[in-house]
């Protein structure tokens, strides 16, 4: 998945030698295009850094009053407890009970242990960053209570790599939310392959994190040990049959679920220069505001309740911004489409990305409007120059088919 284009710390330097500040304000999407399947065979290569932090910075001008939002919301471990509750007492009537119901057990699975679990995944995103209670040992022990019916010790690697995700989105071997080269060679555009793909996509999702071949940390240890004695409590009391049922539950809801796919909605490039997308639909409901993924990029210490509210007070900056309503049709469409594959993402080297958080500035209000002469014609010629860049690229790959 290297990107082909140009990347060095030369040619960064060169595309931003008269740049001054970040061109892209005030929404700060980006000048690149999509990649396309069969025309590309890896993601777009963008020059700029990752846009949230400057767009949060822009936003908070405008709306300083945001910064009120910012806290944690103890609602959140009563449903982490609930949650918990009732997928361990589901393990317990199909493992003790209801032993020969076994269609009804794989059903129940995926519809109502799947979201349960995915649940339990959102939960995981909100005590990472410190939004369930008030300190970080508080919010990393509603992690470990929510990841008792999982089975496996994912709630402190989830939050060190998704903390990472926040800091190098986009940036090619750093954020462990892009797809692995191989995958993308793998899969490529097969319809089918990619279903299976979707299909395995929590498994997938793991493997990107140790493919990183990082040491466990002291709290990661912590994770396994707590996760080894509570699967012998849950085996004790469940039953094998009830562990199956828990492990299904997992390996459906990660899977083919709408409650997983947040995970294709967020950052696969449905339209050209916008790298995060938010979903706006009654998923958000069950789901804990996962849907809102602009917002929470921006603004990732408010909490899920406020999310809502963030988009309501800066309409002016997420209005316009392309969005999905329903995620069985994210789903849908990246099956069947031509042009959504995983290669349908965009990536940055981590000099372009250091390059231009330091060097290009968010302009001030006044900045900016000595900008907005020149603005048009700079993000033409920056486009043309992107469509520059991905025909050459496209050029020598017919070329190297030849």
């Amino acid at each position: 998945m290297a990107p082909s284009e140009a990347h060095t710390t030369a040619e960064v330097q060169a595309v931003h030698k008269d740049e001054r500040y970040d061109m892209r304000f005030p929404s700060y999407l980006g000048f690149w295009k999509r990649s396309v399947p069969g025309l590309d065979e890896a993601p777009r290569f963008d020059m700029y850094d990752e846009p949230h932090l400057k767009r949060r910075k822009q936003i908070l001008v405008d709306h300083p009053e945001i910064e009120d939002m910012y806290g944690y919301d103890t609602n959140t471990v009563w449903i982490t407890v609930a949650t918990v509750a009732a997928q361990v007492g589901l393990a317990y009537l199909f493992g003790r009970v209801l032993t020969e119901w076994h269609w009804t057990m794989v059903f129940v699975a995926y519809a109502i242990g799947g979201s349960f679990s995915t649940q339990i995944g959102i939960i995981f995103h909100e005590f990472t960053h410190n939004l369930c209670a008030a300190t970080s040992l508080q919010n990393r022990w509603v992690g470990n209570l929510g990841n008792i019916p999982l089975l496996v010790p994912l709630a402190q690697s989830f939050r060190r790599y998704h903390l990472e995700h926040h800091t190098y989105q986009g940036v090619y071997g750093y954020d462990p939310d892009l797809p692995l080269e191989w995958e993308i060679r793998l899969i490529g555009n097969d319809p089918i392959k990619k279903f299976f793909w979707l299909v395995i996509y929590g498994v997938m999702y793991i493997g990107r994190g140790l493919a990183q071949q990082k040491q466990l940390t002291r709290w990661e240890l912590y994770n396994w040990a707590w996760t080894i004695v509570c699967d012998v409590a849950l085996y004790y009391v469940c039953g094998p049959r009830g562990m199956l049922y828990l492990l299904l539950s997992v390996f459906l809801g990660f899977g083919l679920h709408p409650g997983a796919a947040h995970f294709i909605q967020e950052h696969y490039t449905f339209r050209d220069g916008q790298e995060t997308y938010s979903y706006y639909g009654s998923g958000n409901y069950f789901w804990l505001n996962i849907g809102y993924h602009n917002e929470h990029h921006d603004f990732p210490l408010v909490p899920w309740t406020k999310l809502p509210e963030v988009k309501r007070v800066a309409a002016e900056y997420y209005d316009h911004l392309a969005f999905h309503t329903s995620w069985c049709a994210v789903l849908y469409m990246f099956i069947t489409s031509s042009v959504l594959a995983p290669q349908s993402r965009v990536v940055r080297s981590l000099d372009a990305h250091r390059y231009a958080r330091k060097n290009l500035k968010v302009p001030s209000a006044d900045e900016a409007k000595g900008l907005a002469s020149v603005k048009s014609e700079f993000a033409l010629r920056m486009k043309k120059a992107a469509e520059m860049s991905m025909e050459k690229v496209r050029a020598q790959r017919i070329i190297g088919a030849q």
